[in-house]
């Protein structure tokens, strides 16, 4: 599948595991979409003001719109400052003559704060010497709303946008029964406006005086259910606990949520990836209130809200478990209820449901990975007695010990862990994955299950004896072998030999394994390789290109050029989980050095 291109405007970017802003101008601070999970479509529902919401084009969604005295004030005339708090919730700065405006946008989370809702804050400072009539609207359209499982495909039935007990709007679709429902409210006394049929539109208004040296808060509750009713009560619980309650626990969950290397420019490139997995690549459905993984929720991915295992528990997983360890073990569960019927068979849609059939032996094995991993960081052992996680364990066994070959010590596979066809069947780094799973396998099954487990270390010594290959009169490692004498030296980006380190394949140090990656291009192949040099002997090199590298806006990107710049599918929270849990890595484990 071609990547998508990377949208012209340099969006503002925020959300909780309800709901997704992927989409806030930094010119104006409109918000020109939102977006939420659904179970029952398997897809992400996107509420927007206009089809081409990604690039900038058409109406916004919701615009603030300041009026002083009775005039509209355009809101950035003078310039508009951006920062990010807490590396996650977007804030401006701007001047409206004298008076200076801060806003705030932000989806609530932590305890008592988690909801399908988000707070568009403004704060209106009186800097003169004259009293001011000030009006803040919230004033946008209605135009567009979608279904998208990697494809959008609009809603076709009518728009809709109605006022409800004289001071909420909600935004809908004419058809019941609906999927979602977008319920607006303000903290204070407001004017509802509707207009317009095709494509609605709407503004509420709360005006108030604004006194020399006084200032007056206000701001508009956004709540999302999957009718009306249940988006009017999510705004009359963020109205009754507030916004500054709100705020102040958001910022200080999202603080826990911070990890430090001893470099602040690299605790800025991991922690904004981080944040970006944690809310991007997890979600929870908005009709069942269950966690999900996906590829990323942002929308212009081309993978969209389907995944693979192998990206949920090694790339998303990996990240979420450095913040959360609750989240990652309730991730890890969740993650067998729903894909471990079936380990490393292909694609699925958010709900488990295989979505493109295609057996990577990196999935399967990774689930053994995954909770090995776990239980290393927290010393939670009992998670294995989950009974979803035991049988899960069971069946990646059956189905690893199914693809032995029937002479050797090795694994075969039919597709790669990215998705792309093996040119022969025994691959060096689905083998050596392959072998740390069986470590995993040996060490939890019961003592009779345990004891039909490959040895691993048989697994690794077939890797240096077939995998070799004479090459100028020295061994480097191949790509992959059908074991009659074929071989393919390619490096595939997303099964790197770079990799093998991580494993216990092969040491960072050894010969063969330096040799081997000497021969991987730098630059190509986009940003997992890049992120896999990391473990390479070029890696203080890396880790300083990653921190100079501008990404997409900072966050991992699946194509980038040789300067990091992102060129294709931009937003990728898998891989934004990969980047900040390797870099971690590469730091406190291997001591590089940012």
């Amino acid at each position: 599948m071609p990547s998508r291109p990377i949208p012209s405007i340099p969006w503002q970017t925020t959300g909780n595991h309800w709901l997704s802003l992927p989409c806030i101008h930094p010119a104006d601070g409109a918000v020109y979409a939102l977006g939420v999970l659904h179970r029952g479509a398997r897809a992400a529902i996107e509420f927007a003001g206009a089809a081409d919401f990604e690039q900038g084009v058409g109406q916004p969604l919701l615009r603030p719109v300041v009026r002083v005295d009775g005039v509209v004030r355009e809101l950035a005339a003078e310039g508009i400052a951006w920062e990010r708090a807490v590396g996650w919730l977007p804030t401006f700065t701007c001047v409206v003559g004298s008076l200076l405006l801060r806003g705030t946008i932000f989806a609530p989370y932590g305890r008592d704060a988690d909801m399908a809702g988000a707070v568009y804050a403004v704060t209106v400072e009186n800097r003169g010497t004259t009293a001011h009539e000030v009006e803040v609207a919230l004033v946008g359209q209605l135009g567009h709303r979608q279904q998208r499982v990697r494809t959008a495909r609009a809603f076709d039935d009518a728009h809709r946008v109605v006022c409800v007990d004289d001071d909420m709007l909600v935004l809908e679709g004419a058809a019941i029964p609906g999927v979602a429902a977008v319920a607006i409210g303000a903290d204070g006394p407001a004017v509802c406006e509707v207009g317009g049929e095709l494509a609605p539109l709407f503004a509420m208004r709360r005006a108030f005086r604004v006194d020399p040296g006084q200032s007056v808060p206000c701001a508009f509750y956004i709540a999302v259910g999957p009718e009306r009713d249940g988006a009017c009560a999510t705004v009359h619980v963020l109205r009754r606990r507030g916004w500054r309650t709100l705020l102040a626990a958001t910022r200080e969950a999202l603080q826990q949520l911070e990890q430090a290397t001893g470099n602040e420019a690299v605790d800025r490139l991991v922690n904004r990836n981080l944040l970006f997995a944690y809310f991007y690549g997890v979600g929870r459905g908005l009709d069942d209130a269950h966690y999900y993984l996906v590829r990323t929720r942002a929308p212009w991915h081309s993978v969209g809200a389907t995944v693979r295992d192998w990206e949920a528990l090694m790339w998303t997983l990996s990240a979420v478990q450095l913040a959360d360890t609750g989240l990652a073990r309730e991730l890890l569960v969740r993650t067998c209820e729903l894909h471990g019927y079936a380990p490393g068979q292909g694609v699925h849609y958010l709900d488990g449901t295989l979505f493109e059939p295609g057996f990577a032996i990196e999935g399967a094995a990774a689930y053994a990975i995954a909770i090995d991993r776990y239980i290393r960081t927290t010393n939670d052992d009992q998670i294995v007695e989950e009974p979803v996680v035991a049988d899960t364990l069971y069946v990646s066994s059956d189905d690893l010990a199914a693809r032995r070959d029937e002479r050797l010590a090795l694994y075969s596979t039919e597709v790669s862990p990215g998705g792309a066809p093996v040119r022969y069947p025994f691959t060096l780094h689905g083998n050596a994955v392959v072998a740390a799973a069986l470590d995993v396998l040996r060490r939890t099954l019961d003592e009779e299950a345990a004891r039909d487990v490959e040895d691993p270390e048989a697994v690794r010594a077939a890797i240096r004896r077939h995998f070799a290959q004479d090459r100028g009169g020295k061994a480097q490692l191949a790509a992959s072998v059908d074991l009659a004498g074929g071989s393919d030296q390619s490096d595939d980006p997303a099964a790197s030999v770079l990799w093998l380190p991580l494993y216990d394949a092969l040491d960072r140090d050894d010969s063969l394994f330096r040799r081997t990656v000497r021969a991987v291009p730098a630059h190509e192949g986009g940003l997992v390789r890049e992120i896999a040099r990391l473990l390479g002997p070029d890696g203080g090199e890396v880790l300083q290109w990653l921190r100079r590298a501008p990404l997409d806006q900072g966050i991992a990107a699946t194509d980038v050029d040789a300067e990091g710049r992102a060129t294709g599918d931009g937003g990728d929270a898998a891989l934004a989980g990969l980047l900040a849990s390797t870099v971690w890595y590469a730091m406190h484990a291997l001591g590089l050095r940012g």
